[in-house]
């Protein structure tokens, strides 16, 4: 059953891969829209500036209807707030994942009981895909076309 509201999908999507679009995808199938929050962080410089990283998600994602990309600083669960989310949408990929996250959800419960944590597991074909390995196979030549959609490839080889 869908969900009324909006869902914050947020991460840094450097770059965006075709295990963060799993997840969007199945996570627009619960909720009527679903905003991809892409993090900018001042002190770390990623592979992608920001707005081309934000660039490259809308463009991935022109397809999905009912998905917007925005780009905040600051406490997630404030920006969650101020745009009235009912839930964060979170993947998992291996148990790893999971006690970073578990920790991350109870905080945000803390600061904003009214905003939900939903755990979505990626599909077994991305369960090995990050966003950090995709940037270390690409920086020793090897194929990157598995991993992440076209789009984005091209944009990583004309870095």
């Amino acid at each position: 059953m869908k969900q009324k509201g909006l869902a914050l999908y947020p991460g840094s999507f450097d770059p965006f891969t075709y295990g963060h679009q799993d997840i969007l995808e199945r996570a627009c199938e619960l909720f009527d829209h679903v905003e991809v929050t892409i993090a900018r962080n001042s002190e770390k410089h990623g592979f992608f500036p920001t707005e081309e990283r934000k660039r490259l998600v809308e463009a991935c994602t022109k397809h999905l209807k009912n998905v917007s990309v925005a780009v905040f600083e600051g406490l997630l669960v404030d920006h969650a707030t101020s745009r009235g989310a009912i839930a964060l949408v979170r993947g998992l990929r291996q148990v790893s994942d999971f006690d970073y996250e578990f920790r991350m959800a109870f905080a945000n419960r803390r600061l904003a009981p009214e905003v939900e944590t939903v755990f979505l597991m990626t599909s077994e074909q991305h369960a090995l895909i990050s966003a950090s390995i995709v940037r270390e196979i690409h920086r020793y030549g090897g194929d990157i076309s598995s991993f992440v959609p076209p789009v984005v490839q091209e944009a990583m080889t004309a870095r």
